[in-house]
């Protein structure tokens, strides 16, 4: 399949390596009979924007950037009566959904699969019925790392940025109040941190068994860590989560397509490894089979 494509270009992704692929890629694609249109991001949502005023226009999408860029290139793609498939070229730091995704991170070879790959369906998360997120939403211990690292520690340290500002936050996490109502129960208590993904990877740290988590069954995993009593048992546990031992009577993993919260305090919250905002009620929905993404 050849025709018009949509190439939407992060030039500051990662530690910047999306400019050196750039040329590469399109070269993979002319070469395959696509005709591809660049369209470059400058500022916070021009994915989003681009994709929801112009991706109609267009036999396939491509996004060229971090989980960031993809998140924002679904939320344009999600209001789309139908919305045309779409294609990732990971280059960002984490890379959570690559992950995921088995994507290759040589853009090179992603764009190759995207050339000989198909669509399949993929869910996309929805919350307080405004903002979506591809991958994660979440609050607690380690979720504002993501958005408060500097771009220019991601840039020289890549993972490793990540990795050290999530331990310079350990002593600093306090424990928030919350009922957590899902489709098969409720619960509450002092939780650390409460995710629901749907992703076998968060920050390119935490793993989930890719035996339970299914990217298109229209479940979100819901993982709740409850407060420890002392942070060498906080310590504990997030080794355990770490080497994905969920055994650990801190920890509960659930599944759910609807998962609604309530804080006794405000928290900031996460989605996608960007700042979602303060919150002290959030309902997230899971939009069963909201994208084609290619494959």
């Amino acid at each position: 399949m050849s025709g018009k494509m949509m190439l939407l270009f992060n030039p500051r992704a990662g530690k910047g390596g999306s400019r050196a692929a750039l040329g590469p890629v399109i070269e993979v694609f002319c070469a395959a009979g696509w005709q591809p249109t660049v369209m470059m991001t400058q500022a916070r949502g021009d994915a989003t924007r681009l994709a929801r005023e112009y991706a109609a226009d267009f036999d396939r999408i491509v996004c060229l950037g971090g989980d960031g860029t993809l998140s924002e290139t679904v939320a344009g793609l999600v209001t789309l009566p139908e919305a045309p498939p779409l294609g990732y070229i990971p280059m960002g730091t984490a890379n959570d959904v690559a992950t995921t995704l088995e994507i290759p991170r040589d853009p090179v070879r992603a764009a190759e699969r995207i050339v000989a790959g198909s669509a399949h369906p993929l869910d996309v998360g929805l919350m307080n019925g405004t903002d979506y997120f591809t991958y994660i939403s979440a609050f607690g211990a380690f979720t504002e790392v993501s958005y408060e690292t500097r771009q220019e520690s991601k840039q020289a340290l890549g993972h490793l940025a990540y990795l050290l500002e999530g331990l310079a936050a350990l002593p600093k996490v306090t424990p928030t109040h919350a009922h957590v109502e899902w489709d098969g129960g409720e619960l509450e208590d002092d939780y650390v941190f409460c995710g629901v993904t749907n992703s076998i990877s968060v920050a390119g740290m935490v793993k989930l068994d890719p035996g339970v988590v299914e990217l298109s069954d229209g479940l979100f995993e819901v993982i709740l860590v409850k407060n420890p009593r002392n942070i060498v048992d906080l310590g504990t546990v997030v080794r355990n989560i770490l080497s994905r031992n969920y055994e650990d009577p801190h920890v509960k993993v659930l599944h759910s397509a609807k998962v609604h919260f309530r804080c006794d305090t405000p928290v900031k919250w996460t989605r996608d490894g960007e700042a979602g905002g303060v919150h002290d009620d959030v309902t997230l929905e899971n939009l069963h089979h909201a994208i084609q993404i290619i494959l």
